[in-house]
C-alpha cells in the first residue's frame, strides 16, 4: 500500500490546502493529513477543531485519514509505513525551507521521499495567518477556507 502524509498546521485549514489534500490523494493509495502540534507556535484553534474542521470538509473521502501528531516527522512516517511527504509550494521562499527540511528527514529515514507540489496559481497568495489576520477584522474570508467553517472561523474572533 502506497501512503502519502500531509503534515501541516492547518490553523485554520484553507482552500489552497483543500486543493493539495484532493491532487495528493489521487496519487496514492491513502493519504493522511498529519495536524501538527508545533511547540514552536501558538495556534489561534486546538488541535481538536483544526483536525475536526478537515474531517468535516473531507467527509466521504474514504483513501484519506486526519490524524493529529507532534514530534518528529519521520517517526510518524515510520509508525504509519508512510512512503512519502507531499509539501505544497507557493513560491520560491517556501521551497528553500521545505528543501532543508526534506533533507534532513532523508537522512533521518533514508527511505521517505518527499512530493513538492506547486500550489494552484488561484491560492498562490493564500495562508492560514493571512485567514486569520483577515478574520480577526471581519475581512471577508469566502473562498478563503472552506464553506462549512467559515462561521467558526469568525466566531474565533467574535469576543476579542
Amino acid at each position: 500500500m502506497n501512503i502519502f502524509v500531509y503534515p501541516g498546521s492547518f490553523d485554520p485549514v484553507t482552500n489552497g490546502h483543500l486543493d493539495i489534500i484532493d491532487r495528493a490523494a489521487k496519487l496514492c493509495d491513502k493519504l493522511i493529513v498529519a495536524v501538527l502540534i508545533n511547540r514552536t507556535k501558538t495556534p489561534a484553534f486546538t488541535i481538536e477543531e483544526r483536525a475536526s474542521f478537515i474531517e468535516e470538509v473531507l467527509v466521504g473521502r474514504d483513501n484519506i485519514e486526519v490524524i493529529p501528531f507532534s514530534g518528529l516527522l519521520v517517526d510518524f512516517m515510520k509508525k504509519h509505513n508512510a512512503t512519502t511527504v507531499v509539501k505544497g509550494l507557493r513560491a520560491v521562499s517556501d521551497f528553500e525551507y521545505e528543501f532543508q527540511m526534506a533533507l534532513l528527514n532523508k537522512k533521518l529515514y533514508p527511505s521517505i521521499e518527499t512530493l513538492f507540489m506547486m500550489t494552484n496559481v488561484e491560492y498562490s497568495y493564500l495562508s492560514s495567518s493571512a485567514v486569520r489576520e483577515l478574520a480577526s477584522y471581519g475581512g471577508n474570508i469566502k473562498d478563503l477556507v472552506p464553506d462549512i467553517i467559515i462561521d467558526r472561523v469568525y466566531g474565533k474572533y467574535k469576543n476579542k
